[in-house]
């Protein structure tokens, strides 16, 4: 008897994690699908379509969260007003980043193969694969649930996490400033102005 309630046990959590795994699955879906059918549309300016995507960011990423984690050991040192600074900036800088990946969108075909929930660190993971002439590329979405919402919190790419690119690429940067966020914000906003430009014209 005591063995029975214990596996009727594990298949009601095996359901429930299945069951946030799919509705994290169905989120990112439409999410992914809201900013495609913007690249879709030919007629919509380019920073409509960049404000879509920085949007979306806003809205979905663990911005915050990312931005602290890829500023490493100058986040400690800098004040309150620097900090919020710079994660404004961070959040434009990811934006900026995807926008131009989108540029090159030509009616790709992507598909969600595989959904999972990562019990011990409480993370969704979602395989995506995405298509072209010349192949597939493999995409996972780390999605974590917060509030009853959910928030991505890396993607990596070929198995190459953009969260812990970011923070080797920030790295270089912060050292030329000796890891002074304050002066590293003047070159984060010089930067996202630069691709701004490039993005919308």
């Amino acid at each position: 008897m005591k063995l029975t309630k214990h596996l009727f046990f594990i298949l009601i959590s095996f359901i429930s994690i299945q069951a946030n795994a799919n509705e994290a699955k169905n989120w990112l879906n439409s999410e992914i699908d809201l900013i495609i059918s913007a690249y879709k549309n030919e007629n919509l300016p380019n920073e409509n379509k960049f404000l879509m995507v920085e949007q979306t960011i806003n809205n979905n990423f663990a911005g915050t969260g990312i931005a602290k984690f890829v500023a490493g050991k100058s986040w400690n040192k800098a004040s309150k007003d620097v900090k919020l600074e710079y994660i404004k900036l961070f959040k434009r800088h990811l934006a900026l980043n995807i926008s131009s990946m989108m540029q090159g969108y030509s009616n790709q075909k992507y598909q969600l193969t595989d959904s999972r929930y990562d019990e011990k660190n409480k993370v969704t993971l979602i395989d995506m694969e995405i298509f072209s002439d010349t192949g597939s590329i493999q995409v996972t979405w780390r999605v974590k649930k917060s509030k009853d919402r959910f928030f991505v919190i890396d993607l990596l790419v070929a198995d190459i996490s953009l969260v812990v690119t970011k923070r080797s690429e920030f790295n270089s940067m912060l050292k030329t400033v000796d890891y002074n966020l304050f002066e590293f914000n003047k070159k984060l906003l010089a930067q996202n102005e630069s691709s701004y430009q490039k993005i919308t014209n």
